[in-house]
């Protein structure tokens, strides 16, 4: 869940917004990672119960029309995250590459196709296990990285206190960002990811504080590494006075560390590769989950579907625009699908034929009715600050 979350979606909207608001957003995060620990025990509740992942379990009790509405709400929110995060990863080496050499750098529509083909060529040869593990390396250095740079800078604390009370910055756009920030936590293939995985462990009724375990752990050092990003961000740049305009801006988040640049950008490419890999393989997963059929990647359908999803990585190297801007608008686009996932869930999860005598405490059942409250607002937010942005 960690290595899913933590990717070139998150590390932009954090950075983006400690630089922008400093730590007054910091309360953002603790609603993201509650929320999202909610619905992971909810919803791996609702696997176990049935034995069935959960597109499959909603196509069975909502019927077909509306679970494929959820599909392709998935897809669309799939298709803008790897549009972003390829559009980030392809400008940060353009940007390196034109520091490093003198020159105005290797071209994004370079570094976009090599890096596609890469991933393509991994996933038709089924020899990305070790490929995944090495950017898991680099992913977990760059995290070690921001958080020696939240110690060094310091935060202020009492600047942290005041941002775990929910306010909204009135400069900006921030209900685009607060969206975003939420989206790229309590994100709906996060979580309908997690179903799968549930399955495949193949917990029972007697693994349930094993989940609310797992899923805390998981939620708490989820959010200390954001905290860390967002703290290394208004350290650096917020008390400068400087926003993050360009993907290479964000290396100054960690510039007090020795070699800051390249650690960043390493850890930023691994990020971005590593995230962009399922986000390949989503689509066929979807349509597995919802036919409840095996999730055989060799299927030739798949395989071109799998290509022509790659093929939005190429959007913006080609037509332009501003990566960050576009990073932080694809993951505002989560919050959209979240209400109609948590209400679901919430009703499947307390019916009779379901749930039988392991019935949903009425902490857990308070929780997703604030959950559904919480998702709701971000829709609200989400849609405003894409008004507000056009």
């Amino acid at each position: 869940m960690i290595g899913y979350v933590i990717g070139t979606g998150s590390v932009t909207t954090m950075a983006s917004a400690g630089a922008s608001y400093g730590m007054s957003l910091t309360w953002t995060l603790v609603f993201a990672s509650l929320f999202t620990h909610i619905m992971v025990v909810a919803l791996s509740r609702l696997t176990i119960l049935t034995g069935e992942t959960t597109l499959f379990t909603f196509r069975n009790h909502f019927g077909r029309p509306v679970t494929i509405f959820l599909i392709g709400s998935l897809m669309i929110t799939q298709l803008a995250s790897i549009i972003g995060v390829m559009a980030i990863v392809s400008d940060v080496m353009r940007e390196w590459t034109a520091q490093v050499t003198g020159t105005e750098g290797v071209p994004q529509i370079i570094w976009a196709v090599g890096f596609t083909l890469l991933l393509l060529g991994l996933y038709w040869q089924g020899r990305h296990g070790f490929f995944l593990k090495v950017l898991a390396m680099f992913v977990t250095m760059m995290g070690f990285a921001f958080f020696m740079t939240a110690f060094l800078v310091k935060p202020d604390p009492a600047t942290v206190v005041e941002g775990l009370i929910p306010s909204i910055p009135e400069v900006g756009n921030p209900a685009l960002l607060i969206a975003g920030m939420i989206g790229t936590t309590m994100a709906g293939v996060v979580l309908v990811t997690r179903s799968v995985l549930v399955q495949e462990k193949g917990w029972t009724t007697s693994d349930f504080r094993e989940v609310v375990r797992d899923s805390g752990f998981s939620m708490t050092l989820l959010f200390f590494i954001n905290v860390a990003i967002m703290a290394c961000a208004a350290g650096t740049l917020h008390v400068s006075g400087m926003e993050i305009e360009r993907a290479i801006d964000m290396v100054r988040t960690i510039q007090p560390l020795p070699a800051a640049s390249t650690l960043f950008v390493f850890g930023i490419l691994a990020a971005g590769l590593s995230s962009l890999f399922p986000n390949y393989l989503l689509g066929p997963w979807l349509i597995s989950d919802f036919l409840g059929i095996k999730r055989d990647m060799s299927r030739i359908s798949f395989r071109v579907l799998v290509v022509v999803t790659s093929s939005f990585g190429l959007i913006v190297p080609i037509f332009g625009g501003s990566p960050v801007q576009i990073m932080i608008a694809s993951q505002a686009l989560s919050p959209l699908v979240m209400p109609l996932l948590v209400l679901f869930t919430w009703i499947l999860i307390n019916k009779r034929r379901i749930a039988g005598e392991h019935k949903p405490s009425l902490l857990l059942n308070f929780g997703m009715g604030v959950t559904f409250i919480f998702s709701t607002y971000m829709l609200y937010l989400a849609a405003s600050g894409f008004l507000n942005r056009g």
